[in-house]
């Protein structure tokens, strides 16, 4: 991708690509499967779709799951006042960008080096130290363990890690 087309992602859904991610997508958009986000031609249901995922799973998990943030105010008994409490709490929380499938890398572009996360509701886990690390694991070797790596913490998400 140009840095005109990245430029244009990152206005039309409104975070930056980290510094790594970018590089990528400049180098050439992998493309073959339905599960590389296509930045370039995509469907903007489907995009929006997978840059809402992390929220989403969060937001699943406090109405089916009874799953509450610790750092949340107290959970209000009725769910739909609990969802709205959520969801006041995660316009807060740092954007996720899809790689690939449920694979995320943090959005800030004054940032590298930030784990790939594995993200299906609030069951997050790491896939790799960084975005070189993630391909390694995803393509070929196996995840390392937790105590393989030090990882960089990321806000709000890190909790799910612990």
């Amino acid at each position: 991708m140009t840095e005109r087309e990245l430029d244009q992602v990152e206005e039309r859904w409104g975070f930056r690509f980290a510094p790594e991610h970018r590089t990528l997508l400049g180098a050439g958009l992998p493309t073959g499967s339905s599960r590389w986000p296509d930045w370039r031609d995509g469907e903007p249901e489907d995009l929006a779709e997978r840059l809402a995922w992390p929220v989403h799973g969060v937001l699943f998990d406090v109405e089916h799951n009874g799953f509450w943030h610790p750092d949340w105010e107290p959970r209000p008994t009725v769910t739909q006042d609990a969802l709205e409490v959520a969801r006041t709490y995660l316009t807060k929380v740092p954007v996720m960008v899809p790689i690939y499938s449920h694979r995320y890398l943090l959005a800030d572009p004054d940032r590298t080096g930030t784990p790939v996360l594995s993200m299906y509701q609030t069951d997050i886990i790491y896939y790799g130290s960084d975005l070189v690390d993630y391909f390694h694991h995803e393509f070929g070797r196996p995840v390392p363990t937790r105590e393989d790596h030090q990882y960089a913490a990321i806000p709000f998400w890190s909790y799910f890690l612990d």
